[in-house]
């Protein structure tokens, strides 16, 4: 049986997925494209399978892990939808100097990918807090196509709001140190690159992977270093670049930008047929080698 990396998928099924799985195409169609590939021995079936998450594949931290400690817990959002709630993973070995992390996901809530996320943070000795945007209307479903919809039924506004919320919390919260740093996923990217413009008094590190820039408004706000993944086929993110690199230089802003060759938006995300694991592999040595440098 072949595994979702071995499937030698067309690049045109890669740029639809993205369109589906950010609400340019519904379903019905993104399949429609699939089933008109000529491509031999892969049905449309095999290849959409290969695309959409199987997270069974993403625990690289076991949530048993002996080493770490995690719970959900809940924070006032008084702009947002009032309470929030997220996924804490704090290691065995916290104390007053470990910094913190939060970590956002895409959109479609707060899956085991994201939450797998925040114990590889823990263990590698961050205090990392994953809220869920879902959380207003019962939190992730298990299921991504519901989940988006759940997300996509929510204001923006408010949701922006939740965040900004937990990273008051994770910043005021009692455990770890006062450093704060900030990772994100796809429109967790996006609400990286907001954070750090909205809050430039708390976010002392922030690394958006394919995320696209805050309202330009805000961007010479930002204080904390900058670390942008971007992977080279998302053409989506990737035609926003220019302008908020030209912004970033504008005002001065600490930013270092990596482009990885060859790669799709979702890259980093291990549960399905993006996934590259050469380029995670580096992106995210290169994501706990700036936070170390920047927060401990």
């Amino acid at each position: 049986m072949q595994t979702i990396n071995q499937i030698n998928i067309p690049q045109e099924a890669f740029d639809w997925y993205d369109e589906y799985a950010h609400g340019f195409i519904d379903r019905r169609t993104f399949l429609s494209r699939l089933a008109g590939l000529a491509v031999v021995g892969l049905s449309a079936n095999v290849i959409s399978a290969a695309l959409i998450p199987n997270y069974a594949l993403a625990e690289k931290v076991s949530f048993n892990d002996p080493d770490l400690k995690a719970s959900y817990i809940d924070f006032e959002s008084p702009e947002g939808h009032g309470t929030g709630r997220g996924y804490l993973v704090t290691p065995s070995t916290a104390d007053e100097t470990t910094p913190k992390v939060l970590v956002v996901h895409e959109n479609r809530g707060l899956n085991p990918y994201i939450k797998d996320v925040a114990r590889r943070l823990a263990k590698a000795g961050f205090i990392a807090l994953a809220p869920d945007a879902l959380h207003p209307v019962g939190g992730y479903p298990g299921n991504d196509d519901e989940g988006r919809a759940m997300q996509k039924s929510l204001e923006r506004a408010k949701i922006e709001h939740d965040f900004i919320a937990a990273a008051r919390f994770l910043k005021g919260y009692e455990k770890g140190s006062d450093k704060l740093g900030v990772v994100g996923f796809c429109f967790g990217g996006y609400i990286t690159n907001m954070l750090a413009a909205t809050l430039p008094e708390m976010v002392d590190a922030a690394v958006p992977f394919y995320g696209t820039p805050p309202h330009e408004s805000i961007i010479g706000q930002i204080k904390a270093p900058l670390l942008l993944q971007f992977a080279e086929m998302d053409k989506r993110v990737n035609s926003k670049w220019p302008g908020y690199e030209a912004s970033l230089k504008g005002n001065g802003i600490n930013y270092r930008a990596h482009i990885y060759p060859g790669v799709n938006h979702g890259f980093h995300n291990d549960s399905t047929a993006r996934y590259n694991e050469e380029a995670a592999t580096l992106a995210w040595s290169r994501t706990l080698a700036f936070f170390n440098r920047h927060l401990k």
